[in-house]
């Protein structure tokens, strides 16, 4: 690789840093081909980007990046950083069912609005339901009290039918 590809490989990380909403260093020691492919197609399905380079390039990209500067400690062995742009649960999500799948692909860190995540972090972010799934829960939170004041005056109304009926039983 001559100084000018180092280069672009440096610029394209540093780009990639700076518009993905959350970042994730993967182990990747002893991963196959078709594995890589099977998580690099996951991956681009949820807006993930998975890039492989040289541990000094990373290094070197880390530089100008404010969030991703705590990342610097994982940087070391066969790793690759993923990039998601979109939602970083269901990304994350996919990077752990992986580790789960096969050993040697693991989950190091993470970044996400500048703080730094441990594995730990990464697996109760991955445990998050996506944003649609979100959204319908709050949207049913504020719901529901208004849908309990018309059952409630449902039942007012039903209970007077009822007692309307039994008065004309009564009288026949």
């Amino acid at each position: 690789m001559n100084r000018q590809e180092k280069e672009a490989v440096i610029a394209s990380l540093k780009e990639n840093f700076s518009q993905s909403s959350a970042t994730f260093v993967v182990g990747v020691d002893g991963v196959t081909v078709d594995q890589f492919e099977s998580v690099r197609k996951d991956l681009r399905q949820e807006g993930g980007k998975l890039q492989v380079a040289k541990v000094r390039l990373m290094k070197r990209a880390l530089e100008g990046a404010e969030c991703a500067q705590g990342l610097e400690p994982f940087m070391k062995e066969q790793i690759a950083v993923v990039f998601a742009q979109k939602e970083a649960p269901a990304v994350a999500k996919i990077l752990c069912g992986f580790a789960k799948k096969y050993e040697q692909f693991s989950v190091h860190a993470g970044c996400m609005d500048a703080s730094v995540l441990d594995h730990d972090a990464v697996k109760i972010i991955a445990s998050l339901p996506s944003r649609e799934v979100l959204l319908a829960q709050v949207a049913a939170t504020l719901n529901a009290p208004i849908t309990g004041f018309v059952c409630v005056l449902h039942q007012v109304l039903a209970r007077l039918v009822y007692v309307l009926k039994a008065i004309e039983q009564k009288k026949q």
